[in-house]
């Protein structure tokens, strides 16, 4: 479905003669104008010959005024009554898809009431989603410091999946961020534009959006299964210089080629302990097998110039 093409046609009718009724009282105030005119006329000339008193003058002058007022009003109506005949052909607003009919001929409609069927753009298509104030705090202090540019004039990468997919196959960008953050909820409105050529997506699914969220920054990455949880805390194990085992907490990241992203408490140099980490306690001596750390799967990380990680090869393990 195109803009602009026909969707419903209200009986006419009674527009018709509504417009013809107003057209009629446009031309009636015409003569009534033309014919006040034409007395102001001979007014002036018995005024001028002291032949007509001052307040009769001034009562053709008002009735003069008076047909303007009727002529204008009906010219105001005519437009109205053309307004609504053109609106008894209801056309989508918009490009889209189309939704069944909610009406069928014969049926009333009243204006602003009855739903007569949808229409939903599909391409460009919005995604809408809520984020924690957590987050928008922490966007916020990101875009004073200029890391990151604010979403809301800042086009920032946003990547979507859907439920029955393992990978973010969608692209889009931030366009709108709301004004205000909702005290009931403690959430900000927010949605990104995504291209969809093909109509594969449809207003109403659900799906899981990933944002933007640092700037550039280095950042080693290790197996998820050298990564240990101490309450609130990550933890790995590194191998000293003396060949005993130190707990090291991390900052960890996201996922990239299925490998970790760890961003701080880790250096390049060091080695990092991935089997047995179980039994291990700090202090314990180990022997250390280096091995090569490889891509676990295809690389999945947000598609954006603003976040890096060094590749996967450049990472050792014992």
């Amino acid at each position: 479905m195109r803009a602009g093409e026909a969707l419903f046609t209200i009986d006419p009718r009674p527009y018709v003669a509504a417009l013809a009724q107003a057209r009629a009282q446009v031309a009636k105030a015409q003569a009534a104008l033309t014919n006040a005119q034409s007395e102001l006329a001979r007014a002036d000339k018995l005024l001028a010959a002291e032949a007509i008193s001052k307040e009769e003058y001034e009562t053709k002058l008002a009735a003069v005024r008076t047909a303007q007022a009727d002529l204008g009003a009906g010219r105001a109506n005519v437009t109205t009554a053309e307004l609504n005949l053109g609106f008894t052909t209801v056309r989508s607003p918009i490009t889209g898809v189309v939704s069944d009919r909610r009406v069928s001929k014969g049926n009333y409609a009243t204006a602003a009431t009855t739903v007569l069927t949808r229409v939903v753009s599909t391409d460009p298509i919005w995604f809408s989603f809520e984020g924690a104030e957590s987050f928008y705090l922490k966007y916020l202090r990101q875009a004073k410091t200029g890391e990151r540019g604010s979403s809301r004039n800042t086009p920032n990468p946003v990547e979507v999946q859907l439920g029955d997919e393992k990978g973010y196959r969608w692209h889009g960008r931030m366009e709108f961020v709301d004004n205000a953050i909702d005290p009931n909820s403690g959430t900000i409105r927010a949605h990104a534009v995504i291209a969809n050529p093909d109509g594969f997506l449809t207003p109403g699914l659900f799906g899981r959006a990933r944002l933007l969220g640092s700037g550039h920054y280095h950042a080693m990455l290790v197996p998820d299964e050298a990564i240990l949880t101490d309450q609130t805390r990550k933890l790995i194990y590194v191998v000293g210089q003396d060949g005993k085992v130190v707990a090291r907490p991390v900052e960890t990241g996201p996922q990239v080629e299925g490998l970790r992203v760890v961003k701080s408490g880790l250096a390049p140099t060091e080695h990092v302990v991935i089997d047995g980490i179980t039994t291990l306690q700090p202090g314990m001596a180990v022997k250390q097998n280096l091995v090569k750390m490889r891509p676990k799967a295809a690389d999945t990380a947000p598609q954006s110039t603003q976040e890096t990680a060094p590749p996967a090869s450049d990472a050792t393990a014992n």
